[in-house]
């Protein structure tokens, strides 16, 4: 199985102007996306939780947690980001994804758009 990566631009929701490009990991797996806490306080993105997650193995890590804008392929989401640490991979997670509208195809292994369907109103 392939890996895929995509170029994405990330910014601070409180300073959009100021941004970072970046090539992250699509990892459908991972709930959230992961980014290197140093670019993350280079944008002024600051924590808001801390939350504890299980590795593959069942290891237990704790990590911040804050709110990013992501922008992919012409289009704009925002979700949240764990501000990754040494050796933490930097990935692109399926909130993130979903909020960009965005899909992974396993077959192609690459971003395709995400069926946006709302349900009927009903009077």
């Amino acid at each position: 199985m392939g890996l895929t990566h995509v170029n994405v631009t990330i910014s601070s929701p409180s300073n959009p102007r100021k941004a970072a490009k970046l090539s992250l990991l699509v990892d459908s797996g991972a709930v959230y996306s992961v980014v290197p806490k140093t670019i993350l306080r280079r944008l002024g993105v600051k924590p808001h939780s801390k939350r504890t997650f299980t590795l593959a193995d069942g290891t237990q890590i704790t990590r911040q947690v804050g709110d990013l804008i992501f922008k992919f392929d012409g289009q704009q989401g925002a979700s949240p980001v764990i501000f990754g640490e040494k050796g933490d991979s930097s990935l692109l997670g399926t909130v993130s994804i979903e909020a960009l509208g965005f899909i992974l195809d396993p077959i192609r292994r690459e971003l395709r758009p995400l069926p946006m369907i709302l349900g009927s109103h009903s009077a």
